[in-house]
């Protein structure tokens, strides 16, 4: 019998119940996957609490997992039984033991990748591809600014960005995570508690400004992201850990025609073909090494409030892995 854990109700983890599914033989274009590794998201907590009301309820939770295909539907071609998987989607159902999903969205491991990685990572080093590809291109001797730059997200970003060319400034809450961020690619940081990042980031490029700014933080860093911006920058905000953002007056990107992005992922993934390419990129990413995820946390499926726990405690940066 296969296990799932089932939201009935919004609200605190209390409501993520494990129980006995039932999975069924895959129908056309389905295949029958036996998870390996499950990864654990902001969104998920989002999803739990009511804020984002996209899991129609009783629903089961989850966008990421790594798996082992176990049962081939019709009209699927290019798997069979054995083959390991990952996946990620807007369609939810990840927190399980096993699923049925739709084959498009199936993408064949590389040799040599282990699951925990992908399992928990995943949706993040897309994003990742998303924002360094088709949101924003960057080129080598850009100077881009990264808020959060030792956060989950952030420290990949920071990699990407390196591995491109690209001069990274990170700030960072505390010493610890400036030495992180550094690590992951990061040639300057700011402690933005102990300093103007603005002001920094003036003194960084002798006044010229940045050509990037990726801003996940939001209401806290938006007015002060503007401001680091050089002529014709772009400014993508793409989450708002600190609340939304006032409306932004055309004027104020005019002063300098700076430019605006606000990027969801999901959206980016309705195209199959562009998914199928983004997670290949990412998983490529994950085996030669260009990409190095943090190491996740592991927590048995069924003791899955436990690890909304952690993950709504956690400073940022690391990842946690359910594991059925």
């Amino acid at each position: 019998m296969a296990h799932a854990i089932v939201i009935r109700e919004y609200g605190g983890s209390e409501v993520l119940i494990c129980e006995e599914v039932t999975v069924g033989e895959p129908g056309a274009g389905q295949l029958r996957i036996r998870h390996t590794g499950i990864g654990v998201n902001f969104h998920d907590v989002y999803v739990r609490s009511g804020l984002y009301k996209t899991l129609t309820l009783p629903g089961v939770p989850g966008c990421e997992a790594t798996g082992v295909v176990e049962a081939v539907g019709p009209e699927v071609s290019g798997f069979q039984v054995g083959d390991r998987v990952a996946y990620v989607t807007g369609r939810y159902g990840a927190y399980a033991s096993h699923r049925l999903l739709s084959a498009d969205l199936a993408v064949p491991m590389p040799p040599g990748v282990g699951d925990a990685a992908p399992a928990s990572n995943l949706l993040r080093a897309m994003t990742v591809e998303m924002l360094t590809g088709p949101v924003c291109r960057i080129r080598p001797g850009m100077s881009v600014l990264v808020h959060a730059a030792a956060g989950g997200v952030g420290r990949m970003l920071c990699q990407a960005l390196s591995n491109l060319g690209a001069s990274v400034i990170g700030t960072v809450g505390t010493a610890e995570k400036a030495e992180i961020a550094r690590a992951n690619g990061c040639t300057h940081t700011i402690l933005y508690r102990q300093q103007d990042f603005t002001r920094a980031v003036a003194d960084i490029t002798n006044g010229r400004g940045v050509d990037v700014v990726y801003d996940s933080v939001g209401a806290d860093t938006f007015k002060g992201s503007v401001e680091t911006l050089g002529y014709c920058g772009h400014l993508v905000n793409f989450g708002q850990s600190s609340g939304p953002i006032e409306p932004v007056l055309m004027s104020t990107l005019a002063a300098r025609s700076l430019t605006l992005s606000r990027p969801i992922l999901f959206h980016y993934l309705r195209d199959p073909i562009q998914y199928r390419a983004m997670a290949e990129n990412a998983l490529q990413k994950f085996a030669s090494g260009r990409l190095q995820p943090p190491e996740p946390t592991p927590v048995p499926l069924a003791d899955a409030q436990r690890a909304h726990d952690i993950l709504e405690g956690m400073a940022g940066g690391g990842a946690l892995l359910l594991v059925p």
